[in-house]
């Protein structure tokens, strides 16, 4: 991990979110490329479990899931957690259009718009709380509180 070399550009409106909340997130650039939960807790060093971030289209609406790293979403769980009818994961092309960011560097905050959020229960447990930063190269560290505020988010089970 190295937090001296320079945030890429995809950070650049989390940071501003950051800033504009008045909260300050550690955020670290990694060597090589998080597109995975494991990947980014061996980079980091920090449990899987700490490790959050997906995208889902729950009855048509594009909603970010920041779930622990160390379990599967289990779309029955969460469609009955939000009364919903449909629960799929969002494709790459998806993802791109709603957050403006990439798969693996999909942040919790720094989208084009607002994206509806809910956040796994068992994240509580963590802290940090580690999510990607708007790069794949990016991570940042929150507590569950922070993450809470942040996003607006529904605290819910998915697993």
């Amino acid at each position: 991990m190295n937090e001296q070399v320079p945030i890429p550009r995809g950070s650049e409106p989390v940071r501003a979110q950051l800033a504009a909340a008045g909260v300050e997130a550690r955020t670290v650039v990694l060597p090589d490329s998080a597109h995975t939960a494991k990947a980014a807790a061996t980079a980091i060093g920090c449990p899987l479990g700490a490790i959050a971030s997906l995208l889902f289209v729950i009855d048509e609406v594009p909603t970010l899931v920041m779930t622990s790293g160390a379990h599967r979403v289990d779309t029955e769980v969460m469609a009955r957690e939000l009364g919903a009818e449909s629960v799929a994961m969002a494709n790459a092309k998806q993802v791109r259009s709603v957050t403006g960011q990439v798969i693996g560097g999909v942040a919790p905050i720094g989208h084009p718009q607002p994206v509806p959020t809910v956040i796994d229960r068992t994240l509580a447990e963590f802290d940090p709380i580690w999510s990607a930063a708007g790069h794949p190269h990016t991570v940042m560290a929150l507590s569950f509180e922070q993450l809470r505020e942040l996003t607006g988010g529904r605290v819910i089970s998915v697993a």
